[in-house]
């Protein structure tokens, strides 16, 4: 997903185990202790590393694994600048040799399953029962909720999005993982009609073998468990490519998933050069399946790469999705949902409304509310005490785009009703900006800009 910051514009227009089952929770081996929320993120960052949150090594075939030349790549807190720690920075070899992993994980007949407490022999993960999948990743589910707090403080730590949002993220991504451990079990294949009287037809579904997952750093959480999931509950087994940005909830997920009895080498995580392991990916033959999340450049260089040895692609690309209010809304219930799509995460998401078209005849009442309302909201760190509606950008990068972005559309005739710069903050917080005037030759009229609404 493209990194965009929030900004709208209105523009004017007229409408006419045998992974054994159990009746216990699973059991953690995260080192957690009772604690009161700290708002210092340096506090919290030393927490979790103590407790095993914090990892910094890629996760390949059930081992910690460092980069084989010795690189390493700077993990930065976004609210405040500094470094939290420093991860592995992988490439071609380190993912070959998870790719690796996840291919015999995936087809040997016998593989070691090795927890902390005992090693045991067990078929493939392809040849596992769905039902025995299933439990898994139940057990999964039930590990993540069970961490919902830790999981969400690593992800404002390494994202900026508010400890709520967070939080919530953690019971969102879950739910991937608790729909698809039912779904495991319902992977149904189909008689058809023969035409012939001595012919039988059906169909049997079956994995497709290693799945090359990379993911966004907007949701570190969600946009993995909702590749992953079903990729598991088939039987495939994954690489995980999450970003460079954000890969800490991506390792600490990965650890959850082996301690829930999902094998190792079944998910394996490689991040640093994105190129590198990138076309590692789309060159190994092993690999069957490319899902990706994130901008339509990248999404068309995999599709094309892809085709060399005829992977399927599952892409979800940037978008540019208009809100329309009509003369009959319901002002304050327009004004929240707006408000809802298009600053969550502080605009960071490819489905936020982009784009505000009004009817004229609810033009003025529609700005103004909507105007006081963002003004309303409150930006800081996302471990502030109260209640905080929008977090800091992700990098420099992105602060760069929607600083131009609304500079272009200003000398193009766009009026800022709101926000419209740096925030008081500094470092990556940009204020909620609220431009109308916006026309279709301004940038932000055809590319996702985050943290400001157009209102056309």
């Amino acid at each position: 997903m493209a990194s965009a910051r929030i900004a709208t514009a209105f523009t004017r227009r007229s409408l006419p185990h045998r992974f054994a089952a159990t009746t216990t929770q699973p059991r953690s081996l995260f080192c957690c202790q009772a604690h009161q929320m700290s708002t210092d993120a340096s506090s919290v960052a030393a927490r979790l590393s103590s407790s095993g949150f914090i990892r910094s090594q890629g996760f390949i075939g059930g081992k910690w694994t460092d980069a084989y030349d010795g690189k390493t790549i700077e993990v930065i807190n976004p609210a405040t600048g500094e470094v939290i720690t420093n991860v592995s920075c992988m490439g071609a070899r380190e993912t070959n040799d998870a790719i690796a992993s996840a291919q015999e994980a995936f087809v040997c007949e016998l593989f070691m399953l090795i927890d902390r407490i005992s090693a045991a022999l067990f078929p493939s993960w392809s040849k596992v029962t769905a039902a025995e999948r299933s439990k898994c990743l139940r057990k999964w589910y039930d590990l993540l909720m069970s961490h919902k707090e830790e999981l969400g403080q690593l992800m404002t730590l390494e994202q900026g999005k508010p400890l709520k949002e967070a939080i919530g993220e953690v019971g969102y991504g879950a739910s991937f993982v608790e729909f698809f451990a039912e779904e495991a079990k319902r992977v149904y294949g189909d008689i058809i009609p023969a035409t012939l009287p001595d012919r039988r037809l059906f169909v049997v579904k079956q994995p497709v073998g290693v799945v090359g997952a990379i993911t966004p750093w907007n949701f570190p959480l969600a946009m993995i468990t909702r590749k992953v999931a079903p990729a598991l509950a088939c039987g495939c087994t994954v690489v995980v490519k999450p970003s460079e940005f954000t890969p800490l909830t991506a390792l600490a997920a990965a650890e959850l998933s082996v301690q829930a009895g999902i094998p190792r080498g079944a998910v394996n995580v490689v991040m640093g050069n994105a190129s590198e392991i990138g076309d590692a990916l789309l060159a190994s033959p092993q690999v069957r399946k490319i899902t990706f999340t994130g901008s339509t450049a990248v999404g068309k260089k995999l599709m094309a790469g892809a085709a060399a040895t005829v992977k399927k692609v599952s892409l979800e690309l940037g978008g540019n999705a208009p809100c329309i209010i009509f003369d009959d809304a319901d002002l304050d219930v327009a004004v929240k949902g707006a408000l809802a799509s298009k600053f969550r995460n502080s605009g960071q998401t490819c489905v936020c409304a982009n784009r505000v078209l009004v009817q004229e005849g609810i033009y003025e009442k529609f700005a103004d509310a909507f105007s006081k309302a963002v003004e309303n909201m409150k930006v800081g760190h996302g471990f502030t005490e109260g209640a905080v509606d929008v977090g800091p950008l992700i990098n420099d990068a992105a602060v760069h785009k929607v600083e131009s972005f609304v500079q272009d559309a200003i000398s193009k005739g766009a009026k800022v009703l709101v926000g419209g710069k740096k925030h008081s903050l500094g470092m990556r917080f940009y204020e909620p900006t609220v431009l109308t005037d916006v026309k279709n030759e301004m940038i932000l009229a055809s590319y996702r800009t985050l943290l400001c609404a157009m209102l056309t």
